[in-house]
């Protein structure tokens, strides 16, 4: 890109652009990096720089950027048709999207709505649970509970259900009540077998008191995301299931971004072999490149908004995308990708791979709880690890990272000081030693040591 044209769009980004996320005075005289390709594991800026796209967009990213046969079922749908409503109105992709997403989820899983994107598939699950209950003679049914630390979205009910205050308190007089219940956060305890216990008896004494009154639990399965990377055992998730069934609690996995490979299973409940009441899907649905999502539930969940239409039962909600043509043969798409390149056996072994190389980062000072689960690593940055003080908020120090893995041609966004991987899937072995070297680099320049 010329550098004109380049320095026009910039200028015009800051006089129109509020980025998600961001503190835009951070940008009032730094530039954002502009972005004009994107391929495989790698985004190219203007200046033709290049960088591992390590968080994979936003934890959507699958198949790598510009899969010619996600461009061609692109085409090809576009041909016949770019969208139309799905009330009253149906197609080809949504039909068959459905019954390829009930055949590879757990059993049970019967029934699909369609919406636009993670926060809404949450809502929709939401809102489902509490009018089943209320429909079915359990009016006291009405609130929710969460894991502590856990993130739903964005939209009001998502938040309402969310735990990591940073992001949420000040619309704390906009939400609705819900209860919290421990998280499994295996870093601060003795063992990972005592946090899961202690976590699963917090949820315990919830229920004991107030299951007349909860109509649904919602969890992250196997790795509180944006709650700081905590990857869990599956003992909880099956913990929290017997729970739910003996109390009656609807139990909601909010599969959206650790769905579709992510763990090295298709869907994380897998690794617990639990069938959840509620699965909320998308990000990754549709191999990260078009908006899409999905809230997958039961036949007898279903049977509950069966009846003729003057009793009033009808789930009144939907959106103006919903089941979108090309994201649905996108989504298509994708699923054949994961049969016919057999990825998950590639994932397997990168995965594998990606665990053994992480254990580099145990030898820096200051770096501690390095940790892996499928795609996804992790670690903290301690400013003192013996003395176990962490560095400041106003420190910045996730932010300064970024911008030094920029130099190293990474693409890195930590949560505070934790430094994390959310790798497409497609990610090499070879691919994957690069991006570990220059992460060293980036520790090194920063003045974290190795011993």
């Amino acid at each position: 890109m010329k550098a004109n044209e380049k320095q026009l769009l910039l200028q015009m980004d800051r006089q129109h652009v509020w980025h998600p996320f961001t503190q835009m005075k951070d940008y009032a005289d730094t530039d954002p990096v502009l972005i004009e390709k994107a391929e495989g594991v790698y985004l190219y800026d203007a200046d033709g720089n290049r960088y591992y796209d390590t968080n994979s967009s936003w934890w959507v990213n699958v198949h790598g950027h510009a899969h010619p046969r996600i461009r061609e079922a692109i085409n090809r749908q576009l041909a016949q048709m770019d969208h139309v409503m799905f009330a009253g109105l149906t197609h080809r992709p949504g039909i068959e999207l459905a019954h390829q997403l009930v055949e590879l989820t757990p059993p049970g899983l019967d029934r699909v709505f369609y919406s636009d994107n993670g926060s809404t598939s949450v809502e929709v699950a939401l809102k489902m649970s509490f009018q089943y209950w209320q429909q079915t003679g359990r009016t006291g049914k009405t609130k929710f509970a969460f894991v502590e630390n856990s993130y739903h979205g964005d939209t009001i009910g998502a938040v309402s259900v969310g735990g990591v205050d940073h992001y949420f308190s000040v619309f704390r007089p906009l939400l609705f009540a819900a209860s919290a219940v421990p998280s499994p956060d295996v870093r601060k305890g003795p063992s990972a077998e005592a946090c899961v216990a202690e976590a699963l008896e917090g949820a315990r004494k919830l229920f004991e008191s107030s299951a007349d009154e909860l109509a649904a639990l919602i969890v992250e399965p196997m790795i509180q995301a944006a709650g700081g990377m905590i990857i869990y055992p599956a003992a909880y998730l099956q913990g929290l299931r017997e729970l739910c069934t003996q109390y009656e609690v609807h139990l909601i996995a909010d599969e959206v971004a650790v769905g579709f490979g992510r763990t090295g299973r298709m869907f994380a409940c897998d690794h617990a072999g639990i069938s959840p009441d509620f699965m909320c899907l998308s990000k990754g649905l549709t191999a990260g490149v078009l908006p899409l999502s999905a809230t997958i539930t039961t036949n007898a969940i279903y049977d509950a908004f069966y009846d003729d239409y003057v009793k009033l039962k009808t789930f009144t909600h939907g959106h103006s995308f919903t089941g979108n043509p090309l994201a649905a043969a996108v989504a298509l798409e994708s699923l054949r990708i994961f049969e016919e390149e057999r990825v998950l056996d590639h994932v397997q072994d990168a995965a594998a791979h990606l665990k053994e190389q992480l254990k580099r980062f145990e030898a820096f000072s200051g770096v501690a709880n390095v940790r892996s689960l499928g795609m996804v690593g992790a670690f903290e940055l301690y400013k003192d690890r013996a003395a176990g003080v962490r560095f400041d908020f106003a420190e910045r120090i996730g932010f300064r990272v970024y911008l030094e893995g920029l130099k190293e041609g990474l693409f890195l966004r930590p949560l505070g000081d934790t430094i994390y991987y959310w790798l497409p899937l497609c990610t090499t072995k070879k691919q994957i030693d690069d991006i570990v070297a220059r992460t060293e680099t980036v520790l090194k320049r920063m003045g974290f040591r190795d011993f």
